[in-house]
This record gives structure tokens, sequence and C-alpha cells, in this order.
């Protein structure tokens, strides 16, 4: 039932000027091209490892292994869920059952922006502040991913993500972490995160 052994670079859903002024082209590229990409090139270069030890019996320093797939195969999927939350054509807020949903959770959708920006401005070195979805309960909670692996509640549906590593701002934005996070709801695609509840 295997589709692909290896991982692929996702395309983008827009062009790199798309999301301009928001995100320069410049860094979108820099940002997709080299940084995503390494992160699959490492995983793959792992898995092909993994591969040919178990072809032949090598022993394995298992431990280290697992943690640096973990690593480069959560920095694959969190950039492939940020590029699809993003658009030129935001709807500005989110509709429906989403929107029925945050405002039972946080009150209104201004209360859940702010309780983000703070989840965002607040995240330790590099990570991610992402809005997952309780399986069991049904909530939506506020979620810092610390890294692309650690902090990370096991089962929640991950349905919106920001990414705070340096790489994902400084080009554009410099040291105003703030500026990035709020031009950040300008572009979100509330249809895309809508679709993963």
């Amino acid at each position: 039932m295997i589709k692909e052994k290896f991982y692929k670079l996702p395309n983008l859903p827009y062009g790199y000027k798309d999301l301009e002024p928001y995100i320069s082209e410049e860094l979108l590229r820099l940002h997709h091209d080299k940084h995503h990409k390494a992160y699959i090139d490492s995983a793959n270069l792992i898995l092909e490892e993994l591969d040919k030890a178990r072809k032949i019996g090598k022993e394995l320093e298992i431990k280290a292994v697992l943690k640096s797939l973990s690593y480069n195969i959560g920095g694959h999927v969190l950039h492939s869920l940020f590029w699809d939350n993003l658009t030129p054509d935001s709807a500005g807020k989110p509709s429906g059952e989403l929107a029925e949903a945050i405002d039972n959770e946080f009150g209104s959708f201004e209360r859940f922006k702010q309780e983000f920006n703070k989840a965002a401005l607040s995240v330790e070195g590099s990570g991610w502040v992402a809005l997952t979805l309780c399986r069991k309960t049904k909530r939506p909670i506020i979620m810092q991913i610390e890294k692309h692996n650690v902090n990370i509640f096991p089962t929640f549906n991950i349905i919106l993500v920001l990414d705070m590593w340096e790489h994902a701002y400084y080009l554009d934005y410099k040291n105003e972490k703030t500026r990035f996070i709020d031009t950040f709801w300008d572009i979100v695609n509330w249809d895309e995160v809508l679709k993963r509840i």
C-alpha cells in the first residue's frame, strides 16, 4: 500500500510573487526551495541509510537516527501545511463550522487572534504555533511546537500553522516578529483550514 518510498518537495499553490507585500519573492524562494527542501533531502537520506542498514544487518544508533528522522519529517510536514494555508486571496476570517468553533472556544475571532499571536511571539527559539483540533472534544486548541517535533499533542489534527523560525521572516521583517505575525492574518487561506477539520 506504499504510494512513494521517499518525500518530495510540494509545489506552491501560488506564484513566488503572489504573497507580496506580506512575503517577498526572495524570502519565499529561500524558504521553500532551500529550507523546506533541506528537510526533505535529510529525511530521504536517513530513510536510505535505514534501508541499506537493514539489508546488510548493520547496527545503527537507532535513538539518534529516529530523533533526526522525526525532526526532518516534522519540518517537511509542517512546511507543507504552512504553504497550503497561505493565499493571496484571503477571506480575512473563517466562516461556517470553524468560525463557530472558534467563537465557542475563545469567545470571538479577535480573542483567538490575540491568543494565537501571543503564542507565536512566545515560541522559544525555533518553532511553530498551530491551531489544532482535539478529535475527542472537538475543541480548537492552540499548540506551540518546539523545533518541528517537540510538544506536539498526539492525534490532534493540525489545521493552521505559522512558522516562527527566523528563516520564515527575517529577510523581510528583521527582528520585528510582531509585524510578521500581524501580516500573517492577511494571507490565511481559511478555505484550506476549514478542509482540515
